[in-house]
């Protein structure tokens, strides 16, 4: 009895479909939406929302100074004078403007 030696379609068909299995399983790891790349992504958005955030956090402290610096409570003449100054355009009787 001659017995050949190649592999049954249904193995090999297995085996096919078995390492098409592993290559999308392996893609989508690498490109899909919760992938490496996409992990990549999230992490430079939040690295550059941290940033932002900081930078208006010291814009939001910034302004609550100059609002305390200005409120009943605590006035300082000297910003309310560049104040005056700046948004109104008032200059003080004995000044010279010169445009």
């Amino acid at each position: 009895m001659i017995r050949s030696t190649r592999a049954p379609l249904g193995y090999l068909t297995l085996v096919g479909l078995l390492i098409l299995a592993a290559l999308y399983f392996v893609f989508a790891a690498v490109q899909g939406d919760y992938g490496v790349f996409r992990r990549a992504e999230v992490d430079a958005e939040a690295l550059e929302l941290k940033v932002r955030l900081a930078t208006l956090s010291d814009e939001v402290a910034r302004m609550e100074n100059l609002t305390r610096r200005l409120s009943d409570d605590y006035l300082d003449l000297d910003l309310l004078d560049q104040q005056a100054r700046d948004v109104l355009g008032l200059v003080r009787p004995d000044e010279i403007v010169i445009r």
